[in-house]
Protein backbone atom coordinates (compact mmCIF):
# COMPACT_ATOMS: atom_id res chain seq x y z
CA UNK A 1 0.00 0.00 0.00
CA UNK A 2 2.80 2.48 1.03
CA UNK A 3 5.23 1.28 -1.67
CA UNK A 4 6.62 2.89 -4.52
CA UNK A 5 4.92 3.71 -7.68
CA UNK A 6 5.55 2.00 -10.54
CA UNK A 7 4.25 2.21 -13.80
CA UNK A 8 3.96 0.23 -16.80
CA UNK A 9 4.02 1.61 -20.74
CA UNK A 10 0.83 1.99 -22.70
CA UNK A 11 3.06 2.98 -26.02
CA UNK A 12 2.11 6.64 -26.14
CA UNK A 13 5.16 8.80 -25.47
CA UNK A 14 3.30 11.45 -23.74
CA UNK A 15 1.11 9.72 -21.64
CA UNK A 16 4.17 7.32 -20.57
CA UNK A 17 6.00 10.52 -19.74
CA UNK A 18 3.15 11.62 -17.53
CA UNK A 19 2.41 8.42 -16.10
CA UNK A 20 6.40 8.44 -15.35
CA UNK A 21 6.08 11.93 -14.16
CA UNK A 22 3.89 10.98 -11.21
CA UNK A 23 5.95 7.99 -10.54
CA UNK A 24 8.61 9.89 -10.00
CA UNK A 25 7.15 12.93 -8.19
CA UNK A 26 5.34 10.99 -5.73
CA UNK A 27 8.03 8.48 -4.75
CA UNK A 28 10.44 11.94 -3.89
CA UNK A 29 7.31 12.73 -2.25
CA UNK A 30 7.19 9.87 -0.31
CA UNK A 31 11.02 9.82 -0.02
CA UNK A 32 10.39 13.04 1.93
CA UNK A 33 7.48 12.18 3.88
CA UNK A 34 9.45 9.23 5.32
CA UNK A 35 12.63 11.54 5.78
CA UNK A 36 10.65 14.20 7.60
CA UNK A 37 9.60 11.38 9.66
CA UNK A 38 13.11 10.02 10.46
CA UNK A 39 14.12 13.04 11.91
CA UNK A 40 10.81 13.99 13.92
CA UNK A 41 11.64 10.54 15.46
CA UNK A 42 15.13 11.28 16.01
CA UNK A 43 14.53 14.71 17.39
CA UNK A 44 11.64 13.49 19.38
CA UNK A 45 14.28 10.39 21.14
CA UNK A 46 16.68 13.34 21.69
CA UNK A 47 14.45 15.38 23.76
CA UNK A 48 12.67 12.54 25.66
CA UNK A 49 9.60 13.72 24.11
CA UNK A 50 6.59 11.20 23.96
CA UNK A 51 6.37 8.91 21.19
CA UNK A 52 3.21 8.38 19.59
CA UNK A 53 1.50 8.65 15.74
CA UNK A 54 1.60 12.34 16.44
CA UNK A 55 4.00 14.45 13.88
CA UNK A 56 4.44 17.16 16.18
CA UNK A 57 7.63 18.97 17.19
CA UNK A 58 6.15 21.06 19.85
CA UNK A 59 6.54 19.20 23.01
CA UNK A 60 10.54 19.26 22.15
CA UNK A 61 10.89 22.69 21.50
CA UNK A 62 9.47 23.43 24.53
CA UNK A 63 11.95 21.25 26.33
CA UNK A 64 14.89 22.78 24.21
CA UNK A 65 13.55 26.51 25.14
CA UNK A 66 13.56 25.82 28.48
CA UNK A 67 17.31 25.66 27.95
CA UNK A 68 17.52 29.38 26.77
CA UNK A 69 17.28 28.81 22.91
CA UNK A 70 14.63 30.45 20.25
CA UNK A 71 12.79 29.13 17.44
CA UNK A 72 13.50 31.18 14.59
CA UNK A 73 10.07 31.17 11.93
CA UNK A 74 10.40 33.10 8.60
CA UNK A 75 7.99 31.95 6.33
CA UNK A 76 8.05 28.31 6.47
CA UNK A 77 11.39 28.69 7.44
CA UNK A 78 12.08 27.48 10.76
CA UNK A 79 15.37 26.67 12.77
CA UNK A 80 17.00 26.98 16.17
CA UNK A 81 18.70 30.21 17.04
CA UNK A 82 21.34 28.96 19.88
CA UNK A 83 22.31 32.59 21.95
CA UNK A 84 25.08 31.16 24.87
CA UNK A 85 24.47 33.22 27.86
CA UNK A 86 28.66 33.63 28.41
CA UNK A 87 30.41 33.26 25.17
CA UNK A 88 33.75 34.53 26.36
CA UNK A 89 34.42 33.62 22.56
CA UNK A 90 34.27 29.97 22.52
CA UNK A 91 33.19 28.23 19.30
CA UNK A 92 29.95 26.35 19.09
CA UNK A 93 31.57 22.79 19.41
CA UNK A 94 32.69 24.04 23.34
CA UNK A 95 29.59 26.09 23.86
CA UNK A 96 26.78 23.91 23.13
CA UNK A 97 26.45 20.04 24.61
CA UNK A 98 26.27 17.34 21.29
CA UNK A 99 22.40 16.97 21.96
CA UNK A 100 21.93 20.53 21.23
CA UNK A 101 23.84 20.49 18.39
CA UNK A 102 21.95 17.36 17.52
CA UNK A 103 18.93 19.00 18.19
CA UNK A 104 19.22 21.81 16.03
CA UNK A 105 20.16 19.60 12.81
CA UNK A 106 17.33 17.41 13.00
CA UNK A 107 14.83 20.23 13.31
CA UNK A 108 17.04 21.59 10.16
CA UNK A 109 16.25 18.32 8.38
CA UNK A 110 13.18 18.39 9.81
CA UNK A 111 12.22 21.51 7.72
CA UNK A 112 14.10 20.91 4.52
CA UNK A 113 11.99 17.88 4.18
CA UNK A 114 8.74 19.35 5.46
CA UNK A 115 8.92 21.76 2.58
CA UNK A 116 10.04 19.44 -0.24
CA UNK A 117 6.95 17.01 0.76
CA UNK A 118 4.62 19.80 0.56
CA UNK A 119 5.61 21.63 -2.69
CA UNK A 120 5.88 17.91 -4.55
CA UNK A 121 2.86 17.23 -3.04
CA UNK A 122 0.52 20.05 -4.58
CA UNK A 123 2.72 19.39 -7.94
CA UNK A 124 1.65 15.71 -7.47
CA UNK A 125 -2.15 16.60 -7.26
CA UNK A 126 -2.15 18.72 -10.73
CA UNK A 127 -0.48 15.66 -12.55
CA UNK A 128 -3.16 13.33 -10.89
CA UNK A 129 -5.76 15.56 -11.38
CA UNK A 130 -4.82 16.02 -15.37
CA UNK A 131 -4.94 12.26 -15.86
CA UNK A 132 -8.12 11.38 -13.68
CA UNK A 133 -9.89 13.91 -15.10
CA UNK A 134 -8.35 12.79 -19.12
CA UNK A 135 -9.09 8.81 -18.28
CA UNK A 136 -11.50 8.52 -21.27
CA UNK A 137 -9.65 10.18 -23.84
CA UNK A 138 -6.27 8.60 -22.15
CA UNK A 139 -8.29 5.31 -22.68
CA UNK A 140 -9.15 6.26 -26.07
CA UNK A 141 -5.39 6.89 -27.76
CA UNK A 142 -4.04 3.75 -26.09
CA UNK A 143 -6.23 1.87 -27.98
CA UNK A 144 -5.95 3.61 -31.06
CA UNK A 145 -1.76 2.74 -31.04
CA UNK A 146 -2.49 -1.03 -30.57
CA UNK A 147 -2.60 -3.18 -33.57
CA UNK A 148 -3.50 -6.49 -32.50
CA UNK A 149 -6.31 -7.38 -30.14
CA UNK A 150 -3.63 -8.88 -27.76
CA UNK A 151 -1.85 -5.52 -27.85
CA UNK A 152 -4.53 -4.05 -27.20
CA UNK A 153 -5.65 -6.00 -24.02
CA UNK A 154 -2.30 -5.96 -22.64
CA UNK A 155 -1.80 -2.03 -23.14
CA UNK A 156 -5.64 -1.46 -21.81
CA UNK A 157 -4.78 -3.59 -18.57
CA UNK A 158 -1.50 -1.63 -17.72
CA UNK A 159 -3.56 1.04 -18.32
CA UNK A 160 -5.76 0.45 -15.37
CA UNK A 161 -3.04 -0.93 -13.09
CA UNK A 162 -1.50 2.60 -13.82
CA UNK A 163 -4.95 4.04 -13.18
CA UNK A 164 -4.92 2.06 -9.85
CA UNK A 165 -1.43 3.24 -9.05
CA UNK A 166 -2.36 7.04 -9.73
CA UNK A 167 -5.56 6.95 -7.17
CA UNK A 168 -2.94 5.34 -4.60
CA UNK A 169 -0.73 7.86 -5.47
CA UNK A 170 -3.46 10.43 -5.05
CA UNK A 171 -4.48 9.13 -1.25
CA UNK A 172 -1.10 8.29 -0.12
CA UNK A 173 -0.06 12.11 -1.69
CA UNK A 174 -3.19 13.96 0.48
CA UNK A 175 -2.48 12.51 3.58
CA UNK A 176 1.47 13.24 3.25
CA UNK A 177 1.24 16.52 2.19
CA UNK A 178 -1.87 17.26 5.08
CA UNK A 179 0.43 15.91 7.45
CA UNK A 180 3.50 17.94 6.22
CA UNK A 181 1.44 21.45 6.46
CA UNK A 182 0.42 20.26 10.23
CA UNK A 183 4.26 20.16 11.17
CA UNK A 184 4.76 23.56 9.77
CA UNK A 185 1.72 25.42 11.45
Amino acid sequence: QNGRLVMKRVCVPELDLRFSDVAETFNELQERYENMLLHIRNLQKSCGCAHNDHLTISECLAKIREEHVSLRMKGYDFSLSVVPVDSHGADNETLFPPALRFAQEELKCTSENTKAAVSKGAILQELIGWLLRSQVQIAEQVKRVTATYQDQGRLHENLEKNMKEVRRAKELSVKYRQHAEEVLT
